[in-house]
């Protein structure tokens, strides 16, 4: 509504200084040129109202983005923990098991991890897959190359480290190895 005043106002300007200017105009010339003053203050009424509407629809883009990807850095330093626990159950031995408290303390490793992937799932973080598929740049991050005949060159053999992804962005690549000929 102000916009509106404000050009009422200012082709009221316009039109008071042509006026003053150049009484020998013609009424005809004068309202012609009123109207081209006019046409061009609707453009720019037109072209602010259409750069506001983009603005808007920008900023709640930018809003959802920031919503769907605000756990990014907790999920990525939750990760750390995660693998710190799945090194801590590699590292048991099995002889170890047969005593019932190491059984009960790596049951509740078990149970701990169990409860963090499931964390993890309902936030949309999963594990990208690796062994078996081809070396993808945008998942994967070679680390070595092992030469082998059980599959072909570019086909990852070997997982060092779990790669994942927060919805449909990667939060960590998984870092592989990758078949060579040889």
């Amino acid at each position: 509504m102000n916009d509106k005043k404000d050009l009422h106002d200012e082709a009221e300007t316009i039109r008071e200084e042509t006026a003053a200017e150049a009484p020998e105009l013609a009424e005809h010339d004068r309202v012609a040129e009123l109207e081209k003053l006019l046409e061009e203050a609707n453009a720019k009424a037109l072209y602010a109202a259409a750069e506001t509407q983009n603005v808007r629809r920008r900023l709640e883009s930018e809003k959802q983005q920031a919503s769907t990807y605000a756990a990014t850095g907790f999920a990525r330093d939750m990760l750390s923990v995660r693998d710190h626990l799945d090194r801590a159950l590699s590292h048991v031995p099995e002889a170890a098991l047969a005593d019932d408290k190491v059984a009960s303390f790596v049951e509740g490793i078990r149970s701990t991890l169990r409860e963090l992937d499931a964390v993890f799932a309902r936030q949309g973080v999963v594990r990208v897959e690796s062994v078996g598929k081809p070396l993808d740049p945008h998942k994967h991050q070679a680390m070595i190359e092992i030469a082998t005949d059980k599959a072909s060159a570019g086909t990852i053999v070997e997982e060092m480290q779990s790669g994942y992804m927060l919805k449909d962005r990667l939060l960590r690549p998984a870092l592989v190895g990758v078949a060579k000929e040889g």
